[in-house]
C-alpha cells in the first residue's frame, strides 16, 4: 500500500444499507449505476472498448466489489482512465485508497476539493441536530478525519472539460461541499448529478432502506451553504436534463425528472432547507 495515503482516523465500516445494495443498473448504454450500501457509483464509458472512467469510490470496505462490478462489465483486469469526484465526503470516497492501489490510475477532483483529500482541510461535522430523520440523528457517527490521497489527486481541468469523457462537461454546483461538482452531456441531456440534489429523502433511514424515489436538496446533515445548495440546483434544472444519476437513490429521468426538479427549484426553501440546524440561518 502506498504509505503518503491514509484514511482518517475514524473510516470505519458503517452497517447502514438499502434495499438497492449491491445492485446495478445500465442506465444508458454507456453509463452503469450501482450502489455501494447507500450511495451510488457511476461508471461511464464503452463496454465494448473500455475505454471507461468511474465516478466516485464508494463506502469504506466497498474495494472489492467495486472492483469486481468493474471486472464484470469491461472485462478481467479492466481499470477505468480515472476516479472522477463529485465531491470528498466520506461515502464517496470510501474505498478510493484500495482502487487507486490496485488500479494506479489518476484521481480528478474540482481545486477547492481538493484541500480535503490531502489532509489540509477537514469538512465541518455532521449535523446531528439538523431537521430530519434517523439518518440525520446517527450523522455525528460518520467519518469525519480528513483522508489524504496525496500526489494521486490532481485538478479537474479549468475549461470544464472533464478527462476521458469528451462528452462531458463538469459544472461547479457547490452548497453540499465547496468543490462539488456534477457532469453533464448536452448530446443527450444527461446528468450525473453527485449530491447536488438526491432522488431519495436521505435523512430517512427508512426512506434510504426502501430507496423510495422523492427528488430532494443534498443531504441535510453534511450540507453548510444552503444558500450555494440553492444557486447549483437551480443550475442544473436550467441546463433540463432528461435523465439524472444521483449520489444516493434511484435514477430519474423524462416528465418526473423535469417536474421533479423545477418544483425543488421553486420549493428549495420548504423541501429541502431544514426548519433548524446548526448550517441553517438565513433561508436566502
Amino acid at each position: 500500500m502506498d504509505h503518503d495515503m491514509n484514511y482518517g482516523e475514524d473510516y470505519k465500516f458503517i452497517p447502514a444499507t438499502s434495499v438497492g445494495s449491491g445492485v446495478s443498473a445500465k442506465v444508458l448504454p454507456d453509463v452503469i449505476c450501482h450502489t455501494i450500501q447507500i450511495v451510488n457509483i457511476v461508471f461511464i464509458g464503452n463496454p465494448k472498448t473500455n475505454e471507461f472512467v468511474l465516478i466516485d469510490a464508494g463506502m469504506t470496505h466497498a474495494a472489492d466489489e467495486i472492483i469486481s462490478v468493474t471486472e464484470k462489465y469491461y472485462g478481467r483486469n479492466s481499470r477505468p482512465k480515472a476516479i472522477i469526484l463529485t465531491h470528498g465526503h466520506f461515502d464517496h470516497v470510501g474505498s478510493i485508497i484500495e482502487l487507486i492501489d490496485h488500479w494506479n490510475v489518476p484521481v480528478y477532483a474540482h481545486k477547492f476539493e481538493i484541500p480535503f483529500l490531502t489532509g489540509e482541510l477537514r469538512y465541518p461535522k455532521p449535523d446531528g441536530s439538523v431537521e430530519g430523520g434517523l439518518v440525520a440523528k446517527l450523522s455525528p457517527l460518520f467519518p469525519n478525519e480528513p483522508i489524504n490521497i496525496g500526489t494521486h489527486v490532481e485538478k479537474l481541468p479549468a475549461d470544464g472539460t472533464v478527462p476521458y469523457l469528451p462528452e462531458f462537461k463538469w459544472i461547479h454546483t457547490p452548497g453540499h461541499s465547496p468543490g462539488h461538482i456534477s457532469l453533464f452531456r448536452d448530446s443527450d441531456r444527461t446528468l450525473i448529478a453527485g449530491d447536488a440534489f438526491v432522488t431519495v429523502k436521505q435523512d430517512s433511514l427508512y426512506k434510504v432502506f426502501t430507496q423510495e424515489k422523492e427528488i430532494n436538496g443534498p443531504p441535510r446533515y453534511l450540507t453548510t451553504d444552503w444558500k450555494s445548495a440553492w444557486d447549483s440546483v437551480e443550475k442544473l434544472a436550467k441546463l433540463k436534463p432528461i435523465l439524472a444519476v444521483t449520489g444516493h437513490g434511484l435514477p430519474m429521468s423524462g416528465e418526473e425528472l423535469t417536474r421533479s426538479l423545477d418544483r425543488l427549484v421553486q420549493l428549495f426553501d420548504q423541501l429541502a432547507i431544514p426548519d433548524y440546524g446548526k448550517y441553517v440561518n438565513k433561508k436566502h
